[in-house]
């Protein structure tokens, strides 16, 4: 390999091993679930996105394992060969009933779609509006189909507003927001979004990979959860957290737009298609999703007890309503500290810090699923009343 590229990359890893920024992947044994095993200890786990617990529902599991024994592992060729089953169009279908849209395209995850439809709807002519903690995946995609970037902040209506004004010439101007935002678990302005998108006949799109299952009275997301579906004009989401968290990602709106994905969308052309398998798994969610309103009321209830238990042991927590918990210990190594005590109690909670977050912004996400036992809610906490008199007594 050529030395200069070598010398540069070393370089660079040095510096990040100064700066304490360098990431190891965490290794974890036994199948997904509100347990998982870490160096031979088990864990709970709040560290994963099954928000309704059904990457391990035996439905799920059974029905994934059927298609395999069926259909096979994979189709070993993209959706435009040979690589449609029945089954795609068949999830797509279910997808598009739980937005309320009229079509949907499957891509192999979320961040595929978002990869793909800027640059199948959009170019140099049109302008795309960006708050400022949407996810890595949107910020890609709008980079590569060449459109003008305007970054407004975090959903500051007002600053949007202006950029709107101020962009009236362009062709289209789209309006991109998460749902969810990720690190803080808030919510987008959805309802006013959509105002403004009318107002100034903009394009709305939304990625709402983590409110996807797990918000709204039939699970369609943050959108019904505000009273706004009628207002998306292009939905983006994940089959990889509340839906199975297998694998997977969608766009979902109008016929037109959806075929138009179907000519265009590179990652839809030239990638194989999704595992029958996954898909068949992923049909079987979206229909838990619909028969089991129960899940998403038991998450409700684990997410406001759990907010309120690490309030009551003096532990920052923003408001919030979604089960992406963040629980602010900023500055210097505090949460990585406390999420290394959390495991020694056998709890497994990752510290974010910078890039991920901002400098200063330094928090445990935490992640609960309605698939956790009270009893393990309780290890929780005592686990962060622990580390807490221990970094104290520091």
């Amino acid at each position: 390999m050529n030395h200069g590229l070598l010398d540069r990359l070393a370089a660079e890893l040095a510096v990040r091993r100064e700066r304490g920024a360098v990431r190891t992947d965490l290794v974890v044994a036994g199948p997904q679930g509100t347990t998982l095993t870490v160096d031979g200890r088990e864990l709970v786990n709040l560290a994963a996105n099954d928000y309704l617990g059904l990457a391990a529902d035996p439905e799920v599991l059974d029905a994934a394992r059927q298609a395999l024994d069926e259909v096979g592992l994979g189709v070993s060729a993209g959706r435009v060969l040979s690589g449609t089953r029945e089954v795609h169009h068949r999830l797509e279908a279910a997808i598009a009933a739980l937005a309320g849209t009229e079509d949907a395209v499957l891509f192999g995850s979320c961040f595929d779609a978002n990869l793909g439809v800027f640059a199948a709807l959009l170019g140099p002519e049109d302008v795309v509006l960006s708050d400022a903690l949407n996810h890595a995946s949107l910020i890609d995609g709008i980079r590569l189909s060449g459109a003008r970037r305007q970054v407004y902040g975090h959903a500051d209506l007002g600053e949007l507003a202006d950029l709107l004004a101020a962009s009236a010439g362009a062709r289209h101007r789209v309006i991109v927001t998460d749902g969810v935002f990720s690190m803080d678990g808030d919510l987008a302005p959805l309802p006013a979004l959509v105002a403004l998108a009318r107002r100034h006949d903009a394009v709305l799109l939304v990625d709402d990979s983590h409110g996807t299952g797990v918000l709204g009275a039939t699970g369609a997301g943050t959108a019904e959860h505000l009273g706004s579906q009628d207002g998306i004009d292009v939905l983006t989401g994940t089959l990889g957290k509340a839906l199975g968290g297998a694998a997977g990602g969608f766009v979902a709106g109008s016929r037109v737009l959806a075929e138009t994905l179907r000519q265009s969308a590179r990652p839809y052309v030239f990638t194989n298609a999704m595992a029958p398998a996954l898909a068949v798994a992923a049909m079987t969610s979206l229909r838990l999703v619909r028969e089991r309103p129960d899940l998403r009321d038991r998450l409700v209830v684990h997410t406001g007890w759990l907010r309120g238990a690490l309030r009551d042991l003096g532990y920052e927590v923003p408001p919030g309503e979604h089960p992406i918990v963040p629980v602010m210990l900023r500055g210097g190594t505090l949460a990585r500290d406390v999420s290394a005590e959390l495991r020694r109690h056998g709890v497994l909670a990752l510290a974010l810090a910078h890039p991920v977050v901002p400098a200063g912004e330094e928090r445990i996400r935490v992640q609960v699923s309605a698939a956790h036992t009270p009893e393990q809610l309780e290890r929780v906490v005592a686990a962060f009343g622990r580390a807490r008199s221990a970094l104290s007594a520091a």
